[in-house]
């Protein structure tokens, strides 16, 4: 064990922790004696040239040319100071492959060796689990922090390579990369599906029984009537014909009990499904208010961590939170919600490593009723959310009776469904609002009369676009990327504009037709799904020291690079076409907008059949609205701006300053940090939030 607390000259010597959050750092600080000092290095502290390709490639090895950026030369000069004077200095960032590589970045920075420096884990911000973790620290994984610095440079590999090819031959500005062209082509397949498809046809007689059953035709004259077996009216009229006047019996009612189980709690994956269904967040919002929730709130213990960490692919549970649980169970809602035995579960992923447990509360005794005192807005949805899963995870069945009734007369049969909740179970906790869907008290043999019988006409549905929480689970059941990149993946192809969120769908846009289009043809292993989950498994085998990296990027940077080299030369441009929604005056077919040297301009989509033409008048360009604010960074005026995606706030003297807000600053400063603060407007007043530290003050009508 490493001895904490050395005396030198009589003086306790500090020791130095090293995060990654300020956030982060002040809830730990406040678990600790004065003998330790905490301290953010606010992210990555080194990382790839912005400006250059970055790789050395020498002798067949790939040498990373690690910069540190000029916002993060301050705090690793302050860093660098506090370990000289710190007797210990820990690492203690993330428990996943990234957190494993800052940890080892922020050691090089700092001129520590990076093997020497004791590094800490933990899976949870709270003092128990802080205190273990420095009473076993452990060394940097230098196999994780390989298999993390072979994604960065394939991903540098495939952006800095083939970008600037899709900007020479379709559009400049365009962008590729390992995982988001993989899950660009996923999307534009889909939009694929759907303008191929041809709708079809059908009927369906239905039927509306006394008591205000609804009932389905299942058979007509001894045949089994199939969904879409009914193919037009002419059919449908002739059925509904002869049974109109027919006397209908209950034949049969069958009932069957049956048991519901409750789901696991979340992983990455599966909250970020969840909270785009129920509570209507983005992917990338999820993760920022998760990220809150783990790093420390304010609860009726102090602050602290209120969740375990958020990017994970595992489902186990530790057997004191599982035990915590059943006596939180017991207490609440009685032994018959708890099981005999405790409920485990495991991930249906080969490769769930970066993570030893689920997302779940770490106090059990933070309830929600608890909770709404101390989180507001959506942290308190978000922990509800994670806190009711998990409990309800450990809790009993819910048990159903589930009803079949049919109707029947000499020329055919209706059936009608329905089910009744017995016992709630989970669902006391976590469950649907359709529990019960009963159908009244009926006796077999009894006639019963039919009140209207309906022929109705269908069409069958293309396949639904993707939204963004069923495109994350589409991901990771093909191991495309893992927990860390699902919402970093539907930024980069929003930001890029290769898609669209509309009604909740995705919808690429035509330039992504075209650069899945050209990627297909000549670079079909980047979009390919199978090759960029292989490679995710490649790098788990970097992981646990079964690869070379050096190898890996070897075998795939030399075929890559010759292709192209090679497609520089031999692949024909691309012309990019968006239509206008307007049509040719000389030939009827669409207009579209196109790209050419002088600009963009509309032309005939059956060109060079018809060469029609005609320029785009350039409207005059409106001068940006001035505010009465300063710029916080430099003094300069504050304008609004306006961009394909709303309007936004930035600073006059772009791009040597890159202030910029979504909401509208105002000349009042942050009580907390001195800052600016930015006005919001919400449904129950206006809301001030320091751009800073984000700070809140909000304001009733």
């Amino acid at each position: 064990m490493i001895e904490f607390h050395k005396q030198i000259k009589g003086i306790t010597l500090k020791s130095l922790i090293i995060v990654e959050s300020p956030t982060k750092a002040k809830t730990i600080s406040g678990f600790l004696d004065k003998s330790y000092h905490v301290v953010a290095s606010k992210g990555h502290v080194r990382d790839l040239p912005k400006s250059s390709f970055g790789i050395k490639i020498e002798n067949n090895s790939f040498i990373p040319e690690y910069k540190i950026e000029k916002e993060h030369s301050q705090i690793v000069k302050e860093i660098k100071e506090l370990a000289k004077k710190s007797d210990e200095v820990f690492i203690a960032t993330d428990e996943d492959r990234e957190g494993e590589a800052i940890g080892f970045h922020i050691a090089t920075a700092i001129g520590k060796k990076p093997e020497l420096l004791p590094r800490i884990a933990f899976h949870e911000i709270t003092k128990t689990a802080i205190l273990n973790s420095l009473k076993n620290p452990r060394k940097i994984d230098i196999n994780s922090v390989n298999a993390q610095q072979a994604r960065r440079l394939l991903d540098r590999i495939v952006g800095y390579k083939l970008s600037p090819l899709l900007g020479l031959k379709i559009q400049k500005g365009l962008s590729a990369g390992r995982v988001q062209s993989a899950a660009l082509k996923i999307v534009v397949d889909k939009e694929r599906e759907i303008r191929a498809f041809n709708k079809e046809e059908y009927w369906t007689i239905d039927g509306v029984f006394e008591k205000d059953i609804e009932a389905l035709l299942i058979e007509f004259q001894n045949n089994k009537i199939e969904k879409m077996s009914i193919k037009n009216e002419t059919e449908a009229l002739k059925i509904k014909e002869v049974l109109k006047n027919d006397n209908f019996i209950i034949a049969s009612i069958e009932k069957k009990n049956r048991t519901s189980a409750p789901q696991p709690p979340f992983m990455t994956s599966t909250l970020q499904q969840a909270a785009s269904s129920l509570l209507g967040f983005s992917p990338k919002k999820t993760m920022v208010v998760a990220q809150k929730l783990y790093e420390g709130v304010k609860t009726h213990n102090g602050v602290s961590g209120v969740i375990t960490y958020m990017r994970t692919d595992s489902l186990n549970i530790a057997k004191e939170a599982i035990e915590e649980s059943r006596k939180e169970i017991l207490k609440t809602y009685g032994k018959d919600y708890l099981p005999e035995k405790a409920r485990l579960y495991t991930t249906k992923s080969k490769s769930a490593q970066e993570a030893h447990e689920a997302i779940r509360p770490t106090i059990i005794d933070f309830t929600p009723n608890v909770a709404k005192k101390f989180l507001d807005g959506d942290e308190l949805k978000l922990y509800v959310l994670i806190y009711n899963r998990f409990l309800a995870s450990q809790m009993t069945n819910a048990l159903f009776e589930s009803q079949n009734v049919i109707f029947a007369s000499n020329n055919g049969k209706f059936k009608a469904s329905g089910r009744k909740l017995i016992f709630d179970g989970f669902y006391k906790v976590y469950g649907e609002n359709d529990k019960n869907m009963l159908l009244p008290d009926l006796k077999e043999g009894e006639k019963i009369d039919i009140k209207k019988l309906e022929a109705n006409q269908h069409f069958t549905e293309p396949p639904a676009r993707y939204s963004e929480a069923s495109l994350i689970n589409k991901l990771e059941s093909l191991g495309i990327g893992r927990p860390s990149t699902y919402a970093p993946t539907i930024s980069i192809l929003t930001s890029r504009d290769y898609i669209s969120i509309e009604k909740k769908q995705i919808v690429p846009t035509e330039i992504a037709f075209s650069v899945t289009k050209m990627l297909e043809d000549n670079f079909p292993n980047i979009v390919d799904s199978n090759f960029t989950s292989l490679m995710e498994d490649t790098l788990d085998l970097i992981a646990e020291g079964k690869k070379d990296w050096q190898l890996v990027l070897k075998e795939f940077y030399t075929p890559f690079d010759e292709k192209v080299t090679k497609g520089k030369k031999e692949i024909q441009s691309i012309k990019v076409s968006i239509p206008t929604g307007e049509k040719c005056p000389e030939c009827g077919s669409d207009l579209v907008l196109r790209k050419g040297r002088f600009g963009e301009f509309v032309a005939c989509s059956s060109y060079p059949k018809c060469k029609y033409t005609k320029n785009i008048s350039a409207a005059p360009k409106a001068e940006p609205l001035k505010l009465s604010v300063k710029c916080p960074e430099c003094g300069g005026d504050i304008i609004e701006r306006k961009s394909k995606r709303g309007k936004f706030f930035g600073c006059s003297n772009y791009p040597s300053c890159k202030f910029i807000s979504n909401n509208e600053p105002t000349d009042q400063k942050c009580p907390e940090c001195g800052y600016i603060l930015a006005k919001k407007v919400l449904k129950k007043g206006e809301q001030l939030e320091c751009l800073k530290c984000k700070h809140k003050i909000i304001k009733n009508n």
